[in-house]
């Protein structure tokens, strides 16, 4: 009865959120690889003729249960799988081609955090047009791949989704595989649970075995116990001290002494796991044009420069050709200079953006804001060493331009 059913499993990507997950005992649940089938009969063979039962009137019994009779085959819970149904939907794949072709700008999608609210300077985000796109960021990266599949890797959490109702899920502690046809496997640092779909699994946590065929038979051995449950009212049970063969047919054998016993009910058949849902095409929050440093201020400065007024009238012309109802205009600066210094300055440049656009028409409502220091694209120093390269990138004005224009 000890037999593991072997699985046939599916080729998966690497393995692929968060939170401890724990399994306790005594309902039904689900996930992965089949056992053997039960086998017929009683582990041990009912002699020929067997003497007429006697009155239960045996003292050996297990606490709690009549003669003949002993605990069921228990049953095991899988925990919560909801959090492989998790969408990784936090970025941007759609954005409005006029607002590409701007000289001087740079137009990427905006990356939005749970609350819609667009979050400049935390990772790059890319979009192919097909509800398809990426996103990484310090934290991690994501992918959505339009078709219903997509992996995300955020701090050490991997999830796939392969978009037919199977998928992994991976923090380095809990490792989770669902095939999408209610079979799946489970484990952690101390259990491992296998369901196969069709009611049987095992599950195992070092001190115990659990194997349930799913046909009403099951066998449980740990702490000292051993319980075969044959499915058609037959059993064994053993403690070390207490011997129990219960033939199905209301006798049964207690230490060697014949007893009128009632049958073993059935173990119960286990649960499915559920399919996962698809990922929906990535929607976006919006899209952040991005002003090429050096474009429109000098150095240190804060008032735009007289040749920077193709720039500032190529962007007022398409904001209004769209008629973009909103945006957000923010101001950001390098590491150098002291932060108060670098907040005044970041200001001052996104007011004079707005002043820019405002003057030439533009009916928008912006919004300035700026952040000085704070919300860098790139390092400013690598190993302690400068860089100028990131500290470019980090000189920069955008505007935020909301998705429903």
């Amino acid at each position: 009865m000890t037999t593991a059913r072997t699985t046939a499993r599916r080729s998966t990507l690497t393995a692929g959120l968060v939170a401890a997950l724990a399994l306790t005992g005594g309902a039904l649940a689900g996930c992965a690889p089949q056992p053997s089938a039960a086998p017929a009969g009683s582990a041990t063979p009912r002699p020929a003729s067997t003497p007429t039962a006697t009155a239960a009137s045996s003292a050996d019994t297990v606490p709690g249960y009549d003669v003949g009779q002993f605990p069921p085959v228990p049953l095991f819970v899988l925990p919560d799988l909801s959090l492989l149904d998790t969408s990784a939907s936090a970025f941007t794949i759609e954005m409005n081609t006029a607002l590409a072709d701007i000289p001087g700008v740079t137009a990427t999608p905006a990356h939005c955090d749970a609350s819609g609210e667009v979050t400049s300077g935390t990772g790059s985000a890319y979009l192919y047009g097909d509800g398809s796109g990426t996103f990484t960021g310090p934290d991690g990266s994501v992918q959505n791949y339009g078709d219903g599949s997509g992996t995300s890797t955020i701090n050490g959490v991997t999830i796939q989704n392969f978009g037919d109702g199977s998928g992994n899920y991976s923090d380095g502690v809990v490792t989770i595989q669902n095939f999408g046809d209610g079979s799946g496997n489970y484990t952690d640092a101390s259990k491992t649970v296998q369901i196969f779909g069709d009611g049987s699994g095992n599950y195992t946590d070092g001190d115990v075995t659990i194997q349930n065929f799913g046909d009403g038979s099951g066998d449980f051995e740990g702490q000292g116990v051993t319980i075969q449950n044959f499915g058609d009212g037959s059993g064994n049970y053993s403690d070390g001290d207490l011997t129990i063969q219960n033939w199905g047919d209301g006798t049964a054998k207690v230490n060697g002494e014949d007893v009128k016993a009632d049958p073993l009910p059935e173990v119960p058949r286990l649960g499915v796991f559920p399919p996962l849902g698809a990922l929906a095409p990535l929607e976006s929050c919006g899209t952040t044009l991005t002003f090429d440093d050096g474009v429109l201020f000098d150095f240190d400065r804060s008032d735009i420069r007289a040749d920077a007024s193709s720039t500032l009238d190529a962007v007022a012309e398409v904001l209004t050709t769209l008629g973009v109802g909103d945006a957000v205009v923010s101001g950001h600066t390098d590491a150098i200079g002291d932060d108060a210094y670098n907040q005044r300055l970041s200001e001052d440049r996104a007011d004079a953006v707005v002043d820019g656009l405002e003057d030439r028409g533009v009916a928008t409502r912006f919004t300035a804001e700026g952040y000085g220091e704070s919300r860098p694209v790139a390092a400013n120093e690598i190993d302690g060493v400068d860089n100028p390269a990131g500290r470019q990138l980090n000189r920069r004005v955008e505007i935020f331009i909301p998705a429903a224009l």
